[in-house]
């Protein structure tokens, strides 16, 4: 977080003023002098510095620009989520991941389906391909797939992406 005006308690710093030019390296008094004559406050902007930089600025307008650029950058960010099941499982549990998945696709992420296989189960590579292709399929009105499914040792993993998505990138 940002100190402003009072909060900063150093014997020197160097001024920015409200139009970016460097006032110089003065006390932080004469620095607050200056913000409250100009009516705005007296921020400290890089408190590493030697001497720590501080400018004179609006603190409630450079917050606000401040989580705004954070909010612009939190939206634009797709997540790669993992759904992980098995080869046995039940059809009603596997009902409850696609709807996961379809949440997930709808809010605009990518999806990944994980399926680990134990024992004599990665001998039946054939079935559970055909099995992550039926899900990929049953998926098709909102996502598509990013390719077929991938053995990977003893798991298979298909990943799905929101329809168009594949224009974006």
């Amino acid at each position: 977080m940002h100190r402003i005006n009072h909060q900063i308690r150093i014997s020197q710093i160097r001024v920015i003023g409200i139009d970016g030019e460097q006032l110089g390296i003065m006390t932080p008094d004469e620095g607050r002098h200056i913000a409250q004559d100009a009516g705005v406050d007296l921020v400290e902007v890089a408190p590493k510095a030697m001497p720590p930089v501080c400018r004179i600025m609006d603190y409630g307008k450079f917050r606000y620009e401040l989580s705004k650029k954070e909010s612009k950058s939190k939206a634009t960010r797709v997540e790669l989520k993992t759904i992980t099941l098995r080869p046995k499982t039940d059809t009603h549990d596997l009902e409850t991941k696609l709807n996961q998945a379809r949440g997930f696709i709808e809010k605009g992420d990518r999806v990944k389906f994980v399926m680990r296989m134990r024992g004599r189960e990665s001998s039946h590579m054939n079935l559970w391909i055909e099995k992550m292709n039926l899900m990929v399929q049953a998926m098709s009105d909102v996502a598509e797939s990013a390719g077929p499914p991938q053995p990977e040792g003893r798991t298979l993993t298909v990943t799905v992406e929101p329809i168009g998505s594949k224009n974006n990138h």
